[in-house]
């Protein structure tokens, strides 16, 4: 998926988080984190019963445009500023763009908005089962916090 296809997918949410970091280090931990977080082999299996194109981490690390992480592929990698990642499976096609930005010293603001479709009864259904519970919401503010711990 293209950056032009990303920002015609509708919006989902957004999460903000604090981190008492500089964007470099926060930029290191966040790649640490979804290598960890979605690296699980819990996550493989989940990737491939949905149909996900991307069940496996691969490309280069620290992440860079064409790597991935189980269930997305890095469109795009400005490191230490945005992170955009992309996926699709049989009920939704996704992406996740993660900024950070200067909040003073040693601060930086880490944000993760959320964009999706979600075609046909089976994707309004999933969508319900993921969004409409706040689990999604959920899992992006634990992983928020993760980024945050692991820079502490």
């Amino acid at each position: 998926m293209e950056l032009t296809g990303i920002a015609a997918l509708p919006y989902v949410d957004a999460h903000t988080a604090v981190v008492m970091a500089d964007t470099d280090t926060v930029w290191r931990a966040l790649g640490e984190v979804l290598d960890r977080s979605f690296g699980r082999p819990r996550t493989a299996r989940y990737t491939r019963l949905v149909g996900c194109a991307d069940h496996a981490s691969s490309g280069p690390r620290p992440l860079a445009e064409g790597a991935t992480v189980p269930g997305f592929r890095v469109v795009a990698a400005v490191p230490g500023r945005k992170l955009v990642l992309a996926g699709r499976h049989r009920f939704s096609s996704y992406a996740i763009v993660f900024r950070l930005a200067p909040d003073g010293v040693g601060r930086s603001t880490l944000s993760a908005e959320t964009r999706a479709a979600f075609p046909g009864w089976s994707g309004r259904l999933y969508r319900r089962l993921v969004i409409g519970t706040g689990g999604h919401a959920a899992a992006v503010r634990r992983l928020l916090a993760a980024v945050g711990r692991r820079c502490g």
